[in-house]
């Protein structure tokens, strides 16, 4: 369990300072954040801005808050984890169709987002909650 809660605790670290940093990046450079034209976003947005406030308070600081709640072995640290790694991967696959375009981090970026959640789910097993206590259940049955 504690190599569990360990990787975690990384992931929720790097992802949501990595998410912090490019969200900065579209914030502060809303028209051309790190070499990225505007026209890469396809109508859908007209500036990288709205796109960055989410990912820096959303996925960033989301993964930060989660990090956090793990040094007070918080009794959500499952659903918490696994809520932001379901997101992680949504955003993922959004940003591929808006950008028309799956790269390599995308799909690094969205296996973490699953191992979040699986490890996250790993929680919810050791802990006997919802809904891995229905699942068990059912299981024993």
């Amino acid at each position: 369990m504690k190599l569990i809660i360990r990787i975690l605790l990384f992931l929720h670290v790097f992802i949501g300072l990595g998410a912090m940093a490019g969200g900065l990046a579209a914030i502060l450079d809303p028209i051309k954040p790190l070499g990225i034209g505007v026209d890469a976003l396809h109508g859908y947005f007209d500036s990288f801005f709205i796109p960055g406030l989410f990912l820096f308070f959303v996925l960033g600081m989301g993964n930060l808050i989660c990090a956090f709640l793990f040094s007070f072995k918080s009794l959500e640290q499952g659903y918490t984890s696994g809520f932001i790694g379901a997101v992680l991967v949504f955003w993922i696959i959004i940003q591929c169709i808006i950008l028309h375009v799956v790269a390599v981090l995308h799909i690094i970026f969205a296996a973490l987002g699953v191992i979040q959640g699986g490890l996250a789910l790993a929680i919810l097993t050791k802990k006997r909650k919802f809904p891995m206590n229905i699942v068990l259940n059912i299981l024993k049955k």
